[in-house]
């Protein structure tokens, strides 16, 4: 049998087992999870959750395993479910749910396969509480190092599905967090001055998880409320960002999505061949009569013909800042719903939302003057547009400010911090900022391979001179020769530099999906890269 390694069992490597065993020829699969309990994933994890946190992602937008995400839930005991806050009678498949939960349906889809795999020949070990800690690849195979120690067996395959990389919280003094996975949910908040960078659903989380130590939320249907306790009135939080712009509302859209008429696979693949010069330019003239198909209306609302790409994001952001942010939310959340109850579908919304992943195909040949032209400009449209948030975590931050706790600030474009034992001061042109505790939520940063936290495997890529793995379409690597094939990068920090918007668990199938070719059939060609620059 081929003998193949999957490190980590968050979603990558769940789907990656589940299309291992669709394959008909059994192999042997070794399973690494550093954490209790194998097929989780931190995002979802009971120890880095609270039950306010919600996961941005519906049962109808998951990729079923044995079952969907809803019918797993309507065979949970309505006892279970209240502990989440969760009616069993109010169930439907474009609900955003507690991330605790998502991650006990990801662990029983995991058992499931674990005992499928038995029984259809596989020979299948999991270890759970195993940290890989480092791996080498040799012509005899890839051996595994865990928690320093050798592992007497060597594969044909390893799989890195290590998921998000967040800073050590040991290195930042307590009243710091680098990210609202580095010890928050453990840690006691006193009530104070807090401070939030980012204004993502990481960051509202990050909120979630402080104010459930000093109040509680009373909701309904259309109403939520927010009491701090007595003890507590000295908590004050605020969210900082750079333009001091809330996200919006998850808005209703056709699921599976339409396809787009203009900006299809075959035209970018055309675009892409006639060369790099001006093609940013060439791209966002094809985005341009998608939108006007999509929504006229709103096309010459925003004057979409006179735009560019470097003008367009403004555009897309003038309603927002010319408008108080806390009226602008609270308008734009009751649209949302409105919609979502006719199930209307806002043209140029669902039209930005199909636009990003194909038009992403174009980043690793731009040159590098339009790389940082899409970055600041129709990269931060995309991102905005598939990252709105749950209605659920709106209503919580309105009665977070309705409550008198919870304020917002925009930073400006320059801005320094200084993390200091006892507080966290932010610096920028609209004034200074102290605070006793400070959650930096501005999420995942791409990496590169001298971040790899595997010595002799850092090492043997080191040598080949690139900043970032040169892998093929079924993310084998490819260089250096010596490792060609043996090794699956699905470790999503080290693929943020060729692809931007990869994120999200439909994106963790298609990974999954793409490395079990690799099993029967490597890949010999490469995925498009791009240079490392820096911004």
């Amino acid at each position: 049998m081929k003998k193949i390694a999957i490190i980590g069992t968050g979603p990558t490597g769940i789907y990656t087992l589940f299309s291992i065993l669709k394959n008909q020829t059994p192999v042997a699969l070794s399973l690494y999870e550093q954490g209790d309990e194998a097929g989780v994933g931190m995002p979802y994890a009971d120890e880095d959750n609270s039950r306010m946190m919600l996961a941005n992602i519906a049962s109808i937008e998951i990729p079923p395993i044995f079952s969907t995400y809803l019918e797993w839930l309507e065979d949970q005991p309505e006892t279970h479910l209240a502990r989440y806050g969760v009616e069993k009678a109010s169930l439907h498949n474009r609900q955003f749910l507690p991330r605790i939960l998502l991650g006990e349906f990801f662990r029983d889809q995991f058992l499931r396969l674990v005992a499928r795999a038995k029984q259809h020949g596989f020979t299948l070990d999991v270890h759970e509480s195993s940290e890989v800690t480092d791996l080498q690849v040799t012509p005899q195979g890839v051996r595994l190092w865990v928690s320093g120690e050798q592992t007497e067996e060597q594969f044909d395959l390893a799989v890195l599905a290590t998921g998000h990389v967040w800073p050590d919280e040991e290195h930042f003094p307590r009243a710091f967090f680098p990210s609202p996975w580095s010890g928050l949910i453990e840690a006691d908040i006193k009530a104070g001055n807090v401070g939030i960078m980012g204004l993502s659903l990481s960051a509202i989380d990050a909120a979630m998880a402080v104010v459930v130590q000093h109040g509680h939320f009373t909701e309904t249907d259309d109403n939520v409320q927010f009491t701090l306790d007595k003890n507590s009135q000295a908590l004050k939080i605020s969210l900082l960002s750079r333009s001091g712009i809330l996200p919006e509302a998850d808005f209703y859209c056709p699921i599976p999505y339409e396809p787009l008429q203009v900006v299809t696979d075959p035209a970018i693949e055309r675009e892409i061949a006639a060369g790099s010069a001006e093609l940013l330019d060439r791209v966002f003239a094809l985005i341009k009569q998608e939108l006007e198909l999509a929504d006229p209306a709103w096309s010459e609302k925003v004057a979409l013909r006179t735009l560019t790409a470097d003008t367009f994001s403004a555009a897309w952001f003038a309603d927002r800042k010319k408008h108080n942010p806390w009226h602008w939310v609270q308008a734009n959340l009751r649209e949302v719903e409105r919609n979502k109850r006719d199930k209307h579908t806002v043209g140029w919304r669902y039209t930005i939302l199909r636009l990003h992943e194909v038009v992403e195909e174009i980043v690793p040949h731009l040159t590098e003057h339009d790389r940082q032209r899409f970055t600041s400009g129709l990269g931060r449209v995309f991102i905005d547009n598939y990252t709105a948030i749950p209605s659920e975590s709106i209503r919580r931050l309105v009665a977070l400010r309705e409550a008198g706790i919870l304020s917002l600030h925009a930073l400006g474009s320059d801005y320094t911090m200084d993390v200091q034992p006892g507080k966290t001061v932010i610096s920028s042109e609209h004034g200074d900022f102290a605070f006793d505790t400070f959650i930096d939520a501005r999420g995942q940063k791409s990496l590169k391979i001298k971040d790899l936290p595997f010595p002799r495997f850092r090492q043997q890529l080191e040598a080949h001179g690139e900043d970032f793995p040169d892998i093929a379409d079924d993310y084998t690597l490819l260089e250096p020769p010596s490792v060609r094939g043996r090794v699956a990068f699905a470790a999503l920090p080290y693929l943020m530099h060729d692809r931007p918007f990869i994120q999200g668990i439909t994106v963790c199938a298609e990974i999954g999906e793409n490395i079990a070719s690799a099993v029967s059939h490597p890949a010999a060609h490469s995925r498009r890269r791009l240079p490392f620059i820096e911004l």
